[in-house]
Protein backbone atom coordinates (compact mmCIF):
# COMPACT_ATOMS: atom_id res chain seq x y z
CA UNK A 1 0.00 0.00 0.00
CA UNK A 2 1.27 3.55 -0.93
CA UNK A 3 1.31 6.33 1.22
CA UNK A 4 -1.40 9.00 1.07
CA UNK A 5 -0.56 12.32 1.70
CA UNK A 6 -3.39 14.45 3.39
CA UNK A 7 -4.38 18.04 3.18
CA UNK A 8 -4.32 19.34 6.61
CA UNK A 9 -5.73 22.29 6.10
CA UNK A 10 -4.45 24.90 3.78
CA UNK A 11 -2.02 27.55 4.29
CA UNK A 12 -0.28 30.01 2.62
CA UNK A 13 3.51 29.08 2.21
CA UNK A 14 4.61 32.69 2.91
CA UNK A 15 3.12 32.55 6.27
CA UNK A 16 5.27 29.43 7.07
CA UNK A 17 8.37 31.97 6.04
CA UNK A 18 7.63 34.10 8.52
CA UNK A 19 7.08 31.48 11.15
CA UNK A 20 10.00 30.06 10.06
CA UNK A 21 12.20 33.59 10.56
CA UNK A 22 11.14 33.96 13.94
CA UNK A 23 11.88 30.58 15.37
CA UNK A 24 15.45 31.15 13.98
CA UNK A 25 15.93 34.96 15.04
CA UNK A 26 15.25 33.12 18.13
CA UNK A 27 17.98 30.76 18.50
CA UNK A 28 20.56 33.06 16.35
CA UNK A 29 20.67 36.67 17.48
CA UNK A 30 22.72 37.29 14.38
CA UNK A 31 19.66 36.86 12.14
CA UNK A 32 18.12 40.65 11.33
CA UNK A 33 15.78 40.95 8.38
CA UNK A 34 14.93 43.34 6.01
CA UNK A 35 11.55 44.31 4.02
CA UNK A 36 11.09 47.08 1.03
CA UNK A 37 7.78 48.08 1.99
CA UNK A 38 6.17 44.26 1.94
CA UNK A 39 6.57 43.90 5.57
CA UNK A 40 2.81 42.27 5.99
CA UNK A 41 2.86 40.72 2.50
CA UNK A 42 6.07 38.78 3.38
CA UNK A 43 4.91 37.46 6.93
CA UNK A 44 7.81 39.63 8.50
CA UNK A 45 5.15 41.56 10.92
CA UNK A 46 5.78 39.28 13.74
CA UNK A 47 9.75 39.38 13.45
CA UNK A 48 9.73 43.32 13.10
CA UNK A 49 7.33 43.37 16.28
CA UNK A 50 9.41 40.72 18.46
CA UNK A 51 12.90 42.00 17.30
CA UNK A 52 12.05 45.77 16.44
CA UNK A 53 16.16 46.18 17.15
CA UNK A 54 17.23 43.73 14.35
CA UNK A 55 14.40 44.58 11.78
CA UNK A 56 14.67 47.57 9.11
CA UNK A 57 12.22 48.63 6.78
CA UNK A 58 14.01 49.65 3.27
CA UNK A 59 10.78 51.07 1.35
CA UNK A 60 10.29 50.68 -2.04
CA UNK A 61 14.28 50.62 -2.96
CA UNK A 62 14.94 46.79 -3.12
CA UNK A 63 18.15 47.29 -5.19
CA UNK A 64 19.75 49.15 -2.18
CA UNK A 65 18.18 46.37 0.09
CA UNK A 66 20.19 44.11 -1.16
CA UNK A 67 23.16 46.18 -0.85
CA UNK A 68 22.50 47.25 3.01
CA UNK A 69 22.21 43.55 3.23
CA UNK A 70 25.19 42.82 1.54
CA UNK A 71 27.00 44.80 3.77
CA UNK A 72 25.24 43.63 6.93
CA UNK A 73 26.49 40.02 6.27
CA UNK A 74 30.16 41.80 6.09
CA UNK A 75 30.25 42.07 9.37
CA UNK A 76 28.64 39.35 10.87
CA UNK A 77 24.89 39.42 10.59
CA UNK A 78 22.82 36.75 8.75
CA UNK A 79 19.69 38.85 6.91
CA UNK A 80 16.84 37.84 5.53
CA UNK A 81 15.45 40.43 2.41
CA UNK A 82 11.77 40.22 1.94
CA UNK A 83 10.09 41.34 -1.72
CA UNK A 84 8.07 39.80 -4.08
CA UNK A 85 9.91 37.39 -6.27
CA UNK A 86 9.55 40.10 -9.11
CA UNK A 87 11.12 42.25 -7.60
CA UNK A 88 13.98 40.42 -5.95
CA UNK A 89 14.88 38.24 -8.80
CA UNK A 90 13.85 41.08 -11.17
CA UNK A 91 14.63 44.09 -10.12
CA UNK A 92 17.66 43.43 -7.79
CA UNK A 93 19.27 41.07 -10.23
CA UNK A 94 22.22 42.94 -10.54
CA UNK A 95 22.76 43.71 -6.87
CA UNK A 96 22.54 40.16 -5.67
CA UNK A 97 24.80 39.21 -8.51
CA UNK A 98 27.63 41.80 -7.48
CA UNK A 99 27.08 42.62 -4.14
CA UNK A 100 26.07 39.21 -3.04
CA UNK A 101 27.32 35.97 -5.03
CA UNK A 102 29.76 37.67 -6.52
CA UNK A 103 31.96 38.00 -3.07
CA UNK A 104 29.52 34.89 -1.21
CA UNK A 105 27.71 36.59 1.42
CA UNK A 106 25.50 35.22 3.43
CA UNK A 107 22.16 37.32 2.38
CA UNK A 108 19.02 35.02 2.21
CA UNK A 109 16.52 35.99 -0.33
CA UNK A 110 12.94 35.58 0.97
CA UNK A 111 11.42 35.67 -2.74
CA UNK A 112 7.17 35.69 -2.13
CA UNK A 113 4.61 35.78 -4.23
CA UNK A 114 6.08 33.65 -7.15
CA UNK A 115 4.27 32.01 -10.40
CA UNK A 116 1.04 32.09 -11.62
CA UNK A 117 -0.82 31.62 -8.60
CA UNK A 118 0.12 34.95 -7.37
CA UNK A 119 -3.39 35.54 -9.20
CA UNK A 120 -5.31 38.70 -9.26
CA UNK A 121 -2.25 40.82 -9.30
CA UNK A 122 -1.42 39.76 -13.12
CA UNK A 123 1.32 39.37 -15.53
CA UNK A 124 3.75 41.79 -14.46
CA UNK A 125 3.97 40.14 -10.70
CA UNK A 126 3.32 36.65 -11.80
CA UNK A 127 6.94 35.96 -11.64
CA UNK A 128 7.54 32.92 -13.77
CA UNK A 129 11.67 33.11 -15.08
CA UNK A 130 13.45 33.22 -11.48
CA UNK A 131 14.41 29.96 -10.94
CA UNK A 132 16.18 30.36 -14.12
CA UNK A 133 17.89 33.46 -13.03
CA UNK A 134 18.79 32.17 -9.58
CA UNK A 135 20.38 28.83 -10.60
CA UNK A 136 22.46 31.31 -13.30
CA UNK A 137 24.30 32.47 -10.02
CA UNK A 138 27.47 31.30 -8.71
CA UNK A 139 27.25 30.01 -5.61
CA UNK A 140 23.00 30.83 -5.11
CA UNK A 141 21.65 27.86 -3.38
CA UNK A 142 17.45 27.50 -4.82
CA UNK A 143 15.24 26.51 -2.62
CA UNK A 144 11.66 25.80 -4.00
CA UNK A 145 9.54 24.44 -0.66
CA UNK A 146 5.89 22.79 -1.25
CA UNK A 147 3.80 24.04 1.57
CA UNK A 148 3.57 26.12 5.22
CA UNK A 149 5.70 23.36 6.89
CA UNK A 150 8.28 22.89 4.47
CA UNK A 151 8.45 26.27 4.01
CA UNK A 152 9.29 26.84 7.84
CA UNK A 153 11.46 24.20 7.88
CA UNK A 154 13.37 25.25 4.70
CA UNK A 155 13.72 28.97 6.33
CA UNK A 156 15.28 27.36 9.55
CA UNK A 157 17.75 25.43 7.41
CA UNK A 158 18.86 28.52 5.23
CA UNK A 159 19.69 30.30 8.27
CA UNK A 160 22.21 27.54 8.97
CA UNK A 161 23.36 27.26 5.36
CA UNK A 162 26.47 29.16 4.69
CA UNK A 163 26.19 31.37 1.79
CA UNK A 164 23.72 33.13 -0.36
CA UNK A 165 20.02 31.42 -0.80
CA UNK A 166 17.35 32.05 -2.92
CA UNK A 167 13.79 30.97 -0.94
CA UNK A 168 10.88 30.75 -3.08
CA UNK A 169 7.39 30.86 -1.98
CA UNK A 170 3.94 32.22 -2.55
CA UNK A 171 1.00 33.78 -1.47
CA UNK A 172 -2.58 32.01 -1.54
CA UNK A 173 -3.38 29.06 0.96
CA UNK A 174 -2.33 25.76 -0.51
CA UNK A 175 -2.79 21.68 0.66
CA UNK A 176 -0.68 21.54 4.08
CA UNK A 177 0.46 17.69 3.61
CA UNK A 178 4.28 17.27 5.11
CA UNK A 179 5.15 16.80 8.47
CA UNK A 180 5.73 19.31 11.15
CA UNK A 181 8.81 18.08 12.04
CA UNK A 182 10.05 16.18 8.84
CA UNK A 183 13.44 14.59 9.57
CA UNK A 184 13.82 13.45 5.60
CA UNK A 185 13.62 17.37 4.59
CA UNK A 186 17.37 18.74 4.03
CA UNK A 187 19.05 21.23 1.71
CA UNK A 188 20.23 19.58 -1.48
CA UNK A 189 18.37 16.41 -0.68
CA UNK A 190 15.12 15.04 -3.02
CA UNK A 191 12.19 13.60 -1.48
CA UNK A 192 10.54 10.71 -2.35
CA UNK A 193 7.39 10.69 -1.85
CA UNK A 194 5.88 8.05 -3.76
CA UNK A 195 7.59 5.12 -5.60
CA UNK A 196 6.80 3.30 -8.89
CA UNK A 197 8.01 1.65 -11.85
CA UNK A 198 5.67 2.83 -14.90
CA UNK A 199 6.72 6.70 -14.41
CA UNK A 200 8.25 9.04 -12.36
CA UNK A 201 6.79 12.63 -11.55
CA UNK A 202 9.66 15.16 -10.75
CA UNK A 203 7.93 18.45 -9.29
CA UNK A 204 8.86 21.47 -6.87
CA UNK A 205 7.18 24.00 -5.08
CA UNK A 206 2.84 24.33 -5.15
CA UNK A 207 2.89 21.44 -8.08
CA UNK A 208 3.89 18.60 -5.62
CA UNK A 209 0.65 17.89 -4.41
CA UNK A 210 -1.05 18.28 -8.28
CA UNK A 211 1.47 15.67 -8.86
CA UNK A 212 0.63 13.45 -6.16
CA UNK A 213 -2.76 13.65 -7.25
CA UNK A 214 -2.18 12.99 -10.69
CA UNK A 215 -0.43 10.01 -9.22
CA UNK A 216 -3.60 9.03 -7.08
CA UNK A 217 -5.54 9.46 -9.91
CA UNK A 218 -3.20 6.94 -12.45
CA UNK A 219 -3.26 4.14 -9.63
CA UNK A 220 -7.03 3.91 -10.59
CA UNK A 221 -5.67 3.14 -14.25
CA UNK A 222 -3.46 0.70 -12.60
CA UNK A 223 -0.18 2.50 -13.10
CA UNK A 224 2.41 3.24 -10.54
CA UNK A 225 4.03 6.39 -10.95
CA UNK A 226 6.72 7.61 -8.38
CA UNK A 227 6.63 11.24 -7.26
CA UNK A 228 9.62 13.19 -6.44
CA UNK A 229 9.93 16.45 -4.26
CA UNK A 230 12.64 18.37 -5.84
CA UNK A 231 12.60 21.17 -3.26
CA UNK A 232 15.91 22.33 -3.84
CA UNK A 233 16.89 23.32 -7.53
CA UNK A 234 20.50 24.21 -6.89
CA UNK A 235 22.57 22.05 -5.96
CA UNK A 236 20.45 19.07 -7.41
CA UNK A 237 20.07 15.56 -6.27
CA UNK A 238 21.53 14.16 -9.30
CA UNK A 239 21.90 10.86 -7.67
CA UNK A 240 18.16 10.48 -6.38
CA UNK A 241 17.30 12.12 -10.16
CA UNK A 242 19.69 9.78 -11.67
CA UNK A 243 17.99 6.74 -9.80
CA UNK A 244 14.44 7.19 -10.52
CA UNK A 245 15.61 8.04 -14.61
CA UNK A 246 17.19 4.49 -14.61
CA UNK A 247 13.96 2.92 -12.37
CA UNK A 248 11.12 4.18 -14.85
CA UNK A 249 10.96 4.54 -18.86
CA UNK A 250 9.73 7.79 -18.95
CA UNK A 251 9.60 11.08 -16.75
CA UNK A 252 7.51 13.70 -16.06
CA UNK A 253 8.21 17.49 -14.66
CA UNK A 254 5.90 19.82 -13.01
CA UNK A 255 6.48 23.48 -12.20
CA UNK A 256 4.36 26.61 -11.93
CA UNK A 257 7.68 28.49 -13.67
CA UNK A 258 8.28 28.86 -17.44
CA UNK A 259 9.34 26.06 -19.52
CA UNK A 260 12.71 27.08 -19.93
CA UNK A 261 15.59 27.25 -17.48
CA UNK A 262 13.76 25.63 -14.73
CA UNK A 263 12.85 22.47 -13.75
CA UNK A 264 12.22 20.50 -16.71
CA UNK A 265 15.88 21.72 -17.99
CA UNK A 266 17.44 20.87 -15.00
CA UNK A 267 15.33 17.21 -15.42
CA UNK A 268 16.17 17.40 -18.73
CA UNK A 269 20.19 18.04 -18.19
CA UNK A 270 20.90 14.83 -15.88
CA UNK A 271 18.93 12.94 -18.18
CA UNK A 272 21.25 14.07 -20.86
CA UNK A 273 24.51 13.10 -19.14
CA UNK A 274 23.78 9.83 -17.20
CA UNK A 275 20.59 8.26 -18.14
CA UNK A 276 18.57 9.50 -21.74
CA UNK A 277 14.63 9.28 -20.99
CA UNK A 278 11.59 10.69 -22.56
CA UNK A 279 11.35 14.33 -20.43
CA UNK A 280 8.09 15.25 -20.70
CA UNK A 281 7.45 19.39 -19.30
CA UNK A 282 4.42 20.26 -17.17
CA UNK A 283 5.15 24.22 -17.19
CA UNK A 284 3.95 27.88 -18.82
CA UNK A 285 4.58 27.69 -22.10
CA UNK A 286 6.96 30.76 -23.13
CA UNK A 287 3.89 33.06 -22.06
CA UNK A 288 3.29 35.59 -19.55
CA UNK A 289 0.20 35.16 -16.83
CA UNK A 290 -2.80 37.45 -16.60
CA UNK A 291 -5.12 38.38 -13.66
CA UNK A 292 -7.59 35.50 -12.34
CA UNK A 293 -8.08 33.33 -9.41
CA UNK A 294 -4.90 31.00 -9.08
CA UNK A 295 -6.77 27.65 -9.59
CA UNK A 296 -8.06 28.96 -12.74
CA UNK A 297 -5.09 30.26 -13.74
CA UNK A 298 -3.25 26.68 -13.14
CA UNK A 299 -6.32 25.08 -15.02
CA UNK A 300 -5.48 28.05 -17.68
CA UNK A 301 -2.07 27.64 -18.51
CA UNK A 302 -2.09 23.82 -17.98
CA UNK A 303 -0.81 23.00 -14.56
CA UNK A 304 -3.20 20.94 -12.74
CA UNK A 305 -2.67 17.13 -11.95
CA UNK A 306 -5.52 16.02 -14.75
CA UNK A 307 -2.51 17.81 -17.24
CA UNK A 308 0.15 16.04 -15.08
CA UNK A 309 -1.97 12.66 -15.34
CA UNK A 310 -2.39 13.37 -18.87
CA UNK A 311 1.27 14.25 -19.38
CA UNK A 312 2.49 10.45 -18.02
CA UNK A 313 -0.18 8.72 -20.62
CA UNK A 314 1.51 10.45 -23.58
CA UNK A 315 4.93 9.89 -22.61
CA UNK A 316 3.88 5.92 -22.00
CA UNK A 317 2.55 5.98 -25.69
CA UNK A 318 5.40 7.70 -27.05
CA UNK A 319 7.51 4.88 -25.24
CA UNK A 320 5.32 1.83 -26.19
Amino acid sequence: MRPRYLDTGARDTRSGFGAGLVEAAQKDARIVALAADLMSSVKMDEFARLFPDRFFQAGVAEANMIGVAAGLATVGWIPFVGTFANFAAGRAYDQLRQSVCYSGKNVKIAASHAGLTLGEDGATHQMLEDIGLMRGLPGMTVICPCDYNQTRLATLAAAQWEGPVYLRFGRPPVPNFTPVEDPTFQIGKAQVLLTGKDAVIFATGHMVWQALQAAYALEEEGLEVAVINLHTLKPVDTETVVEWLSRTPVAITAEEHQIHNGLGDIISGVACRYCPRWVYRVAVQDTFGESGKPNELLAKYGLTAAHIAQAVRQALARVE
